[in-house]
């Protein structure tokens, strides 16, 4: 698979691991000491808590308009335009220190965090979009593996973060990420290939995150991945207190955090390669929400299960999390793609924008609910009891995508088939016309499917349920 890139494609890959990464380290790095700085300005938990969700509050929020007109923004611009704004905002939070009225403080943080969020949200959004039209046969690996990325900076990012915060105080740990991440985004202006919008010009005018979401398929499909992303919120908000008991040292603590995001980061490849070459993508969704399931029974322990909470049995279960998330998060986003050129979207740019900004926009949802719901149920059940909330969400997914997988009717596959047999043909003769030229050197990697016209796919659209 590798040797069949191009030069441009490589390239591509190249500038959005760099970036991925950054930018990862970037929006993660403050979970240290942010919170030992807020109080000593004067803030509650309550307000310095909501500086980190009004983070994902503010993703779910601008990531359906950016996928609706990203098309008409373009997705090169909106890619440098976020990250430039993500570096840029994470520099000036490192100067919150020197603010030392506490409304004051609070209010620049918030204000701060909701820009970073939006400038994220872009770099997400189009890198989604970029991704899907620059590696049409490879978009659930290609994803994958960026996705390692990203998770890998999530473990960087507080690790470093905490160190460099030791070495020169508050400041230092954001100056010095900020312009790495900045240096990124230099990288990707210089880099990253131009792209014109689609001849025909469709954005919003050929779909909407509306009509998206009315596909049942996809509708599944967002459902799951505000599942996967709650679980991961829920055991950020809650993992610390349960593990309290077992007198763990703050290093073994920030370990347990990490186990979850390194298996993710570790497996998310496989998942990537299964969906693209070998796997219904669906079922490895089924697959995911089964292993979480497992996972937050064990994590608990679940109050039905007469075991103990132990180290080896929570090291254990966090693992298995990693493992199912990671199979969810990049299931879904090959799934909703598939399903919604299959169901009357065009195979353009547009669509990609759509559906990067309600993957993206769905994961924030489940971000900003997981820990918030996950509070709650732990001061009013604890911690055992709450899991069940988790354990409920995930069996839904496993149950609701095997009975979706029943119902569909099994000619899909032979139409998608079908439609790709005369899209390799309509390839071969237009490279035989071209003489010979298989790709435009110009712009994004010239593949089939943007010849797969909508006429095709409302013929398959009475087929996908």
């Amino acid at each position: 698979m590798l040797s069949k890139y191009s030069r441009r494609q490589w390239l591509t890959l190249i500038v959005f691991a760099i970036a991925d990464f950054c930018s990862a380290v970037c929006v993660s790095l403050q979970a240290p000491f942010y919170p030992m700085m807020a109080e000593s300005k004067g803030a509650t938990p309550t307000e310095y808590g909501f500086v980190f969700g009004i983070f994902e509050l503010t993703v779910f929020i601008v990531c359906p308009i950016y996928g609706t007109y990203l098309n008409k923004i373009g997705p090169k611009f909106m890619f440098n335009a976020g990250i430039f704004t993500t570096a840029t905002t994470c520099i000036l939070f490192g100067f919150l220190d020197r603010i030392n009225d506490t409304r004051a403080f609070v209010g620049f943080s918030f204000v701060i965090r909701i820009v970073e969020a939006m400038g994220n949200s872009g770099f997400l959004t189009a890198s989604f979009s970029i991704i899907a039209k620059e590696f049409p046969e490879n978009v659930g690996a290609t994803f994958a593996s960026l996705e390692t990325c990203f998770g890998l900076g999530l473990i960087v990012g507080p690790t470093m973060g905490g160190a460099l915060f030791e070495l020169g105080g508050f400041t230092l740990p954001f100056i010095t990420l900020g312009g790495m991440l900045l240096g990124a985004a230099s990288l990707t202006y210089c880099i990253l290939p131009a792209h014109s919008p689609d001849a025909k010009g469709e954005s919003e005018a050929n779909g909407s995150m509306i009509s998206l979401v009315r596909i049942p398929s996809v509708a599944l499909v967002t459902y799951a991945i505000i599942a996967a992303s709650a679980s991961i919120g829920f055991v950020q908000a809650t993992l610390e207190p349960h593990l309290r008991p077992l007198e763990l040292s703050p290093f073994q603590l920030g370990l347990m955090f990490v186990l979850n995001g390194a298996t993710y980061s570790l497996f998310a490849p496989l998942w990537g390669w299964l969906c693209d070459k070998h796997v219904n993508p669906r079922a490895v969704v089924i697959l995911g929400g089964l292993v979480t399931t497992a996972a937050f029974i064990i994590l608990g322990p679940a109050p039905f299960l007469p075991i103990p909470n132990t180290l080896p049995l929570c090291i254990f279960a966090l693992v298995l999390h990693g493992t199912g998330f990671g199979a969810e998060l990049v299931a879904t986003f090959t799934s909703a793609h598939k399903d919604a050129v299959a169901n009357g979207f065009p195979d353009d740019i547009g669509t990609y924008g759509l559906v990067a900004g309600l993957w993206t926009s769905a994961f924030a949802l489940g971000a900003f609910v997981g820990p918030s719901v996950a509070g709650i149920l732990f001061d009013w059940c604890g911690f055992a009891w709450a899991t069940v909330f988790v354990v409920v969400l995930h069996l839904v997914v496993a149950v609701s995508f095997a009975l979706h997988m029943c119902i569909s009717r099994p000619a899909n596959s032979s139409v998608f088939a079908k439609t790709h047999e005369s899209l390799a043909q309509h390839d071969a003769e237009k490279s035989l016309l071209l003489g010979g030229r298989g790709g435009d050197e110009s712009g994004f990697h010239s593949s089939g499917s943007s010849s797969f016209e909508v006429s095709v796919s409302s013929e398959i659209r009475p087929l996908i349920a």
